[in-house]
């Protein structure tokens, strides 16, 4: 995907009772920087160099941080599997997990020992990949690991190894295909993409051809494509070309050139003619799309075509948005994307049918506003605020040096699909010199071609996934694992090959650890406004940038219980213009300065937050302080949005995981408690429908208040000049002299009462688990010894529960365990998504895994070791960015901790031991009084559940 896709268009009372602010509404409003003052702020130098066999290694030195992320990207993805070999480059994805001839146990394992943050693998149709950020004092580990799989792998690819990842990715693709919409990206690549394209099948491949490939089939799939020639390598953080020479040359040096790996032929196909169809699916509302294949992303024409759909349906204040969701409210939701590849890239536009009205009518609609957008092509006034929307996204992730979306990505991204590290400026300048005339001009060209309509309707779905690019076909014999081994003679593997090339460097062991940079946590300055509002700030110069939190002691848990909902529907309402600006007004403002200004709230906090460019801070200031203080509560706004509230609980009441948990939080902590709610927000639909304008504005005058509120910056500025600027705007707001409201914590948690409480989800291809109990224990209270036993046991993906379940018996993609983060009490709670046919079996293990934790079998030093290391070794890597830091110091705040919290960790850590480990454990959990939950088809899952000995009971979830 291209940066900018990855960055614009992400795959989205009285008035006497809001406390008015008439000087923010006439204050003049600066003018936002020019474009190309922050194109120019987009800069990522490197270095580059190429080893003899072929690896293309690219770095970028920022010594912000004692981290360094290494990112390996090897040219095959789905597009390069030949007829009878789909799936191959995801499963080798999963694979190269398992371990290589001289670092023969799970991947992950010696990464948790350093504390390595954002690591991952993904397979996408173009390439694979994998990266990790590690400690500086930790890299040549890391370029061992990933040598030692790009060189060193094949003797440790076994059957047991195969089998097993087979059915890990069964499992991945029946939690994907389980969802609403599961089954969506079948219906695009087959439909746009004819057979023999290299994009017509799906990256996760068809299980019949991986189910018929043999060992060496799969051996001579890796010799085929993932030499050293077909890679490049990033280094991107706390290190110099110098020494990255000196190391990749040591690591990767040795590894022979590979074969060349010839480029499928390919093209941008264009359907005969319009291409229809209807499916059905457990949805909300008709959804209605179409759909085009574009240009690749190194296309003259990709750019001013994604400038196109993002004018069209990517801004919040976009043509479709004002069109049909704003002044004629027939859809709930709309949106315009585009999806580059590197060889061809689709667009989609989608509406989402407001109830009640006729699908043709918005069908037609939708295609007459395509029409529309054709004829008059975009204005220079939205090519400019799609343009700063987009650079505030660029900007603020050059603050990361690794992960999904950082600097070694985009260097990466450039290198392997354009040959040129910086072609991220060839796409900002071609953004910069967009007019309108080209970009109509292009979006005519590409639109005016036959669409495919896919149309989904709200039903029980006519075809699942299981013979789509997936899983097992019904019938297939069932294969059972064993004990996870990595070389076993009985399968008739001999361990590690002798005959491949070999190594200059000592890979007997895994490379030592130098001395680790502690954390160096930014300086924590306080400081209060005019009204006694207390701000609390770091500074962070890295991006010109800032980050602005304004945090009320409200959360959903003040959600009044007669009318849950309440403050989901208030957000979505100030979203939607204030006493001075209209809707779009107040969208396209924003949109202007490139900043980014919303409301979320969890079940302890309501927060509003703003993302500003350093040279529009104080214009965003005063926006952000006008959506807070000045929220027009347009009675006319209020139906829309309650529409798309209602639409979103219809969704969550078909999405397994959201099901699950509306039915447990409820039971666990009781209807009345703050937390006895369903953890969305979303409420129910009765109270939904029934709440007033006017009980919103008085929601808001209760609890949106300044002397229940505290504000978080974090960025590049000073306290002094932040102070300034918020005293204009927020420090002159008055707290009312009505007493501050409260939550009623006191309210007692009901005792547990074990059982399975079952929701029938018919035609299911994987069950959803979920089993919890309220803890004794508050949030802000001293837990990282039961933390550091969650971790062992399910939280971390080396925990006993996920090695069980995944890695040995292959049941599920991933399982966790995970404690929760509230204020007051907090909970405990195991999530397993696991296959239909294994519900009760997985119930049983989790049941035998934690008895034995509790019991006899409890943490191992081994364990203690690994845990601990990580959570030490990841802190620096964890508050890599302002965003990062802006947490850290949000949580030190609400939980009571000192500004010194996670400097002085590590020796908290460090001063554990097993036996107080357990004995955390054992204090807080139980086997015999936890509740279950499974969302799953009942048909399949009751006789498996009936044999637990628990009482099993059929609920609906609270609606």
């Amino acid at each position: 995907m291209s940066r900018f896709n990855r960055f614009a268009l992400a795959l989205a009372v009285t008035s006497s009772l809001v406390a008015a602010g008439p000087a923010l509404a006439k204050a003049k409003v600066a003018a936002p920087a020019p474009i190309a003052d922050l194109v120019k702020a987009v800069d990522i130098p490197y270095e580059a160099f190429t080893l003899d066999n072929g690896l293309r290694v690219i770095v970028h030195e920022d010594r912000k941080a004692p981290v360094v992320a290494v990112s390996v990207w090897y040219r095959v993805g789905s597009k390069h599997e030949p007829k009878g070999k789909t799936g191959f480059a995801h499963l080798f994805e999963h694979l190269m997990f398992n371990g290589s001839e001289n670092a023969p146990g799970d991947f992950f394992e010696p990464l948790q020992q350093v504390g390595a943050t954002d690591f991952n693998g993904t397979t996408w149709l173009d390439r694979t990949n994998y990266f990790e950020t590690v400690p500086t004092a930790a890299l040549d580990r890391a370029l061992f690991l990933e040598s030692d799989r790009m060189g060193h792998l094949l003797g440790a690819v076994t059957q047991e190894k195969l089998d097993n990842q087979r059915s890990v990715v069964q499992n991945e693709k029946r939690q994907g295909d389980n969802n609403p919409y599961g089954l969506l990206w079948y219906e695009i690549q087959e439909n746009l993409f004819p057979k023999g394209h290299p994009y017509h099948h799906s990256a996760i491949g068809s299980m019949a051809d991986l189910n018929s490939a043999s060992l060496a089939d799969v051996k001579k799939w890796f010799t085929d494509n993932y030499g050293p020639n077909n890679a490049v390598l990033v280094l991107a953080g706390d290190v110099d070309v110098a020494t990255a020479k000196a190391k990749v040359q040591e690591w990767f040096g040795d590894i022979p050139r590979g074969a060349a790996v010839p480029a499928p032929a390919t093209s941008v196909p264009t359907l005969p003619a319009l291409l229809a169809k209807e499916v059905k699916d457990l949805i909300p509302t008709t959804r209605i799309y179409r759909m085009w294949t574009i240009p690749g992303l190194n296309d003259a024409e990709s750019v001013p075509m994604q400038m196109a759909m993002s004018v069209f349906g990517g801004l919040s204040s976009s043509r479709l948005d004002n069109a049909l969701v704003r002044k004629d409210p027939i859809a709930v939701s709309v949106a315009a994307v585009t999806q580059p590849f590197e060889d061809a890239g689709i667009v989609l536009v989608q509406a989402d049918v407001k109830p009640g009205v006729e699908p043709a009518l918005v069908a037609k609609r939708l295609d007459e506003e395509i029409a529309s957008f054709l004829a008059t092509g975009p204005t220079a006034d939205e090519l400019q605020r799609a343009a700063a929307s987009y650079l505030g996204g660029t900007i603020t992730a050059l603050e990361s040096v690794g992960g999904f979306g950082g600097k070694a990505v985009t260097l990466a991204e450039g290198a392997l699909y354009s040959n040129n590290p910086a072609y991220y400026k060839v796409e900002l300048d071609r953004m910069a010199k967009a007019t309108p005339e080209q970009v109509k001009t292009v979006a005519q060209k590409w639109l005016s071609r036959p669409a495919f309509a896919l149309t989904y309707t709200p039903g029980e779905r006519t075809e699942g996934g299981e013979n789509r690019g997936g899983a097992v076909a019904a019938g297939k014999a069932d294969i059972r694992f064993g004990p996870h081994h990595y070389w076993n003679p009985a399968l008739g593997d001999t361990g590690p090959d002798t005959g491949g090339p070999i190594s200059f460097a000592d890979r007997s062991k895994l490379p030592a650890v130098a001395d680790l940079t502690a954390l160096d946590f930014p300086a924590i300055e306080r400081t209060k406004l005019k009204n006694g509002v207390e701000v609390v700030f770091a500074r962070r110069t890295t991006v010109p940038t800032v980050n602005v939190a304004v945090s009320f002691d409200a959360g959903y848990a003040a959600d009044p219980r007669s009318a849950l909902g309440t403050q989901s529907l208030m957000l979505s309402l100030m979203d939607e213009g204030t006493t001075s600006l209209d809707s779009i007004a107040f969208a396209e403002a924003k949109e202007r300065l490139g900043a980014q200004i919303d409301a979320t709230a969890n079940a302890d906090e309501t927060v509003f937050s703003l993302f500003a460019l350093k040279p529009n801070l104080g214009a965003s200031l005063g926006l952000l302080a006008d959506y807070i203080r000045n929220p027009a509560f347009d009675d006319k706004e209020l139906e829309r949005v309650r529409a798309q509230q209602l639409n979103r609980l219809k969704a969550e009441m078909n999405n397994p995981n959201a099901i699950a948990s509306r039915v447990l939080m409820p039971v666990l902590y009781g209807a009345d408690h703050p937390y006895g709610i369903p953890p969305s927000g979303l409420g129910d639909a009765k109270a939904v429908t029934a709440v007033t304008r006017d009980e919103l504005a008085a929601f808001h005058a209760t609890w949106i208040r300044p002397d229940n509120a505290r504000v978080f910056v974090v960025g590049d500025t000073t306290l002094a000049e932040v102070k300034k600027q918020l005293d204009a705007t927020l420090g002159q707001w008055k707290a009312p002299a009505t007493a501050k409201p409260v939550k009623h914590f006191e309210i007692a948690v009901p005792a547990p009462k074990p059982r399975v409480l079952l929701f029938d989800r018919p035609k299911s291809p994987q069950s959803v688990i979920l089993a919890g109990r309220v803890l004794d224990a508050k949030g802000g209270d001293e837990l990282e010894e039961l933390r550091s036993a969650n971790d062992i046991f399910g939280g971390n993906f080396l925990s006993r529960f996920n090695m069980n379940l995944r890695e040995t018996k292959g049941w599920s993609y991933g399982v966790r365990t995970r404690i929760s983060s509230d204020k007051d009490r907090i909970a405990w709670v195991a999530a397993a998504p696991v296959q239909a046919d294994r519900t009760g079996d997985s119930i049983k293990e989790l049941q035998t895994e934690l008895k034995s934790f509790l019991g006899t079998k409890g943490v191992t030093p081994e364990e203690r070791e690994w845990s601990i290391n990580g959570s030490v070794r990841e802190l620096p890597g964890s508050f890599e960015t302002s965003g990062d830091v802006l947490g850290g110091i949000r949580n030190i705040v609400k939980f009571g901790r000192p500004d010194t919290y996670y400097e002085t960790l590590p020796a908290t850590y460090e001063a554990m031991t097993p036996a107080e480990i357990d004995a955390a454990a054992r204090k807080a959990l139980r086997v015999d009084d936890l509740v279950y939950v499974v969302v799953g088809d009942a048909a399949v899952v009751k006789p498996q559940l009936d044999g637990l000995g628990l009482p099993v009971e059929t609920v609906s979830p609270a609606n």
